[in-house]
């Protein structure tokens, strides 16, 4: 196997994780456990979002939770980064102070409509928008649903291709392919990249995945191999797509981490510092978590005490 030494671990359990909460998880608690995550040495985590709340209330702290944090961190600046849907959102993210956002486009034409209500073109023409008038803003761009949607099924790679072209076109900073749904498996993720990497050469993709249906790991060992060196995953598996109807959680950032230190292959963050979350998480946010590491690592250490 191709393996890399090293990867890059984005935390997106602040914004995609909580999102998927329906009951109001206290600012003081997310900011709690941001600074956890800090404290675990994660190099990036997605903040928050810059969403209307009447799309997603759990957002509506965005402004309180990224000025709380560039105040108090103020050398680590470049950690901290949010989602935004569209220009209103993006000019939010600018004027909070944070200098990366990342933007996001589906390749289905129906997920686009029901996640940011308006037409793939309409959201391009955005993005342009948000690179003119803020050019020193750092954008990701999240390309959603690359391997499957839940309207439309099948993606085809033509339009995955499309789009980054486009993307590249209007001069964005970085690529992440998303599979929203967790449909991907490690055979599609193989040939995706595989064509992906041919056609655009000197793009090094991030990946956004699923564990859906159980094939997130195997998906991320597929990847690997094919030199993708960052990944995106919540602390505990929290997440879904409030807009993909059987979308569950992301990959639990400890399973990812545990595997990829298991194989050797650096990531930097302290695990048991990211397991000290997860009880703080099962208690006061969701009792069911789709992480595996959580209940194994539980379990050991009652063992532990009984042996």
């Amino acid at each position: 196997m191709n393996l890399p030494k090293k990867v890059t671990i984005v935390e997106v359990g602040p914004r995609d994780g909580f999102q998927s909460i329906k009951e109001w998880i206290p600012t003081d608690l997310k900011l709690y456990i941001i600074e956890k995550l800090i404290e675990a040495n994660f190099q990036k985590i997605e903040i928050t979002s810059f969403v209307s709340p009447k799309a997603i209330a759990q957002m509506k702290d965005a402004k309180e939770i990224v000025s709380f944090l560039l105040k108090k961190y103020k050398d680590k600046q470049e950690i901290f980064h949010a989602l935004v849907p569209n220009l209103y959102g993006a000019k939010a993210a600018y004027e909070a102070g944070l200098k990366e956002i990342t933007y996001v486009i589906s390749a289905s034409v129906s997920h686009n409509r029901a996640n940011v209500r308006r037409s793939r073109e309409e959201s391009f023409k955005e993005l342009k928008e948000i690179k003119t008038i803020f050019p020193k803003l750092k954008v990701k761009f999240a390309i959603a649903t690359v391997f499957g949607c839940p309207y439309e099924g099948d993606i085809k790679i033509e339009e995955v291709k499309w789009m980054i072209q486009n993307a590249l076109d209007i001069g964005v900073d970085e690529f992440c392919l998303a599979d929203t749904i967790g449909v991907a498996n490690p055979l599609q993720i193989e040939n995706v990249l595989s064509e992906l990497g041919t056609t655009f050469k000197d793009i090094n993709f991030s990946l956004h995945l699923h564990d859906t249906r159980g094939m997130g790991l195997a998906n991320v060992l597929a990847a690997l191999n094919q030199g993708i060196t960052q990944f995106e995953s919540a602390v505990g598996g929290l997440g879904g797509c409030p807009f993909a109807p059987g979308a569950a959680g992301n990959i639990a950032s400890e399973d990812l981490i545990n595997m990829l230190e298991k194989m050797q292959i650096q990531t930097n963050i302290k695990l048991d510092t990211l397991l000290s979350i997860i009880p703080i998480v099962k208690e006061k946010i969701k009792p069911i978590l789709t992480s595996h590491l959580a209940y194994a690592d539980m379990q050991c250490k009652t063992g532990e005490k009984n042996g």
